[in-house]
């Protein structure tokens, strides 16, 4: 949360001109006299704007991140997964401005927010769930990798339609969750593939492994089960 600090009235000034009127309408004018400040207090917090608009999206991500940690895991994790999506969703619709922003510069920047990798870890930890279960089809790398493809292009697609359709988002997260998950666990059939998606669950939890042998290994069992 923004605080009354002059860069929490900042960061707060310019989301409430980038909710009105979309990006042109952040500029160190408009947000210094929002914020009431001086332009130069714009400059040596921020750089320039577009440090400024970095601070915006770090400040969107992390009031995201409140919200998806706020609740409790559910107990069926593949539940959890539809939840998340939902979440996602929603925040895009309810702040579409921000939503593209952030999209933007998750897209532009070689060294992502601190923000945003806390919110892959959140998709990734999910997904892991699922996979303790024995309930994913495909490896964690590319139920999270699909997961995070289409939820943000139904997001964004959803965002540019003038009148959005619920059902859009709703048949985007089943044919996913469809294509990733089981509605039984895979893991109680007897053979190597089994064996390797047990062992892909546990690699994050062995300390007899150094993090390069983990990657290796992670890479091996990955390959095993497809």
């Amino acid at each position: 949360m923004t605080g009354s600090s002059p860069r929490g009235r900042i960061v707060a000034a310019a989301l409430r001109l980038l909710s009105e009127g979309g990006q042109d309408a952040v500029s160190t004018r408009a947000v210094s006299a929002a914020a009431g400040v001086q332009p130069p207090t714009i400059y040596r917090l921020f750089g320039d704007k577009d440090g400024l608009l970095e601070a915006i999206a770090l400040q969107g991500y992390t009031d995201y991140l409140e919200s998806k940690t706020a609740v409790p895991p559910a107990e069926d994790p593949v539940q959890d997964l539809r939840r998340g999506w939902d979440q996602h969703v929603e925040m895009g619709l309810a702040n579409p401005a921000l939503y593209l922003l952030m999209h933007t510069r998750a897209q532009t920047n070689a060294t992502p927010s601190p923000a945003l990798v806390a919110a892959e870890e959140i998709l990734a930890g999910r997904v892991r769930r699922v996979a303790e279960a024995g309930r994913l089809r495909v490896s964690e790398t590319l139920a999270t990798s699909l997961i995070q493809a289409t939820g943000a292009g139904t997001t964004l697609s959803l965002i540019t339609l003038p009148d959005p359709d619920p059902a859009l988002s709703e048949a985007a997260r089943e044919a996913t969750i469809t294509a990733i998950t089981t509605d039984r666990p895979l893991t109680r059939e007897p053979g190597p593939i089994a064996a390797a998606a047990a062992l892909r669950t546990a690699l994050p939890h062995l300390t007899a492994l150094t993090n390069n042998e983990k990657s290796l290994m992670s890479e091996w069992l990955d390959r095993i089960t497809g």
